[in-house]
């Protein structure tokens, strides 16, 4: 088994990976400054860490003998990262490279790094291809893009096996219902919850892939694993189905409102074929289904 380190590991993604990976028998180290993570969705079995990614000095020493760093840590969504850009670049630019620098330094086997689809933008085709060029519309998406290109490059420079995985529209156990980070589906079972309209952006046209958190950490698991991956690749974990804003909050059921439109992607839409090729990842969850369980735990009719 294998000592592996998850920053990030009190958040939607990382305490869910960080699970996944002790279920495994594998040796869990977390680092997680719990701005947006919770201290109570760190697995027991894991030894938790709470330092800033931002200081160096304070992270350098949690890398010595780990043999996988999975980089889960960020400022994430768009409208914050516009509101904030410095802030934003410091913790997902910054961060990463003190990330990638500690593990250079401490020799460890790989760092599978936490992508965004984000990166591609608005496109003119569909489905999204990882050899599209990118077309960020925020610092986040930018923000997330640069790190792939810092991934790549410690692999050319500092041989450095790396791999990025591009993640699209995640949901699924521990995702929040509430805060800037919330995604729109956390944001739309808030408000049934509260008896509140649903509010659907524009003209809720907008399509998403949305990918299950299960099947986002099985392609973690699986990039650590690979031996055919660590030279830098970019690869989609998508579920390769879209479904629009309009159809997802039928799909949760009740009121509904539209507010404003603000500058987004029309669509993303993966295509996960690289990901099959290098990792033999599938997604397993679909939505609908996922949903109808999901409603029913949070009491929704």
């Amino acid at each position: 088994m294998s000592k592996c380190l998850v920053t990030g590991g009190a958040g939607f993604i990382g305490s869910n990976l960080v699970d996944a990976l002790v279920a495994k028998g594998h040796e869990v180290v977390v680092i997680d400054n719990l701005s947006t993570g919770k201290k109570e969705n760190i697995n027991p079995q894991a030894k938790f860490h709470l330092l800033d990614l931002s200081r160096f000095e304070d992270i350098k020493p949690i890398f010595q003998g780990i043999d996988y760093v999975f980089h889960l840590a960020a400022f994430p969504r768009v409208q914050p990262s516009i509101q904030d850009p410095i802030f934003s670049n410091e913790m997902n630019l910054t961060c990463t490279l003190n990330v990638l620098v500690a593990a250079r330094d401490a020799k460890v086997k790989k760092v599978i790094y936490s992508a965004s689809s984000s990166a591609y933008g608005d496109q003119d085709k569909m489905p999204l291809v990882e050899d599209m060029p990118a077309r960020p519309l925020s610092p986040y998406g930018l923000q997330k893009y640069v790190g792939e290109l810092y991934c790549r490059l410690f692999t050319q420079v500092y041989n450095l096996p790396t791999v990025c995985l591009r993640y699209f529209n995640v949901y699924g156990k521990r995702q929040a219902l509430e805060g800037a980070y919330c995604l729109v589906m956390g944001i739309f079972v808030s408000q049934r919850l509260k008896n509140e309209p649903m509010t659907i952006v524009g003209d809720g046209e907008n399509r998403r892939d949305y990918t299950n958190v299960a099947d986002i950490v099985r392609g973690n698991m699986l990039a650590m694993e690979s031996a055919t991956v660590g030279q830098g690749e970019v690869i989609n974990l998508g579920r390769g189905h879209s479904y629009s804003i309009n159809e997802l909050a039928k799909m949760i059921g009740g009121p509904s409102v539209n507010i404003p439109a603000r500058l987004e992607p029309k669509e993303s839409l993966a295509d996960n074929s690289k990901a099959k090729k290098l990792l033999g990842w599938e997604p397993q969850i679909n939505l609908p289904e996922w949903l109808e369980g999901y409603k029913k735990e949070m009491g929704l009719k």
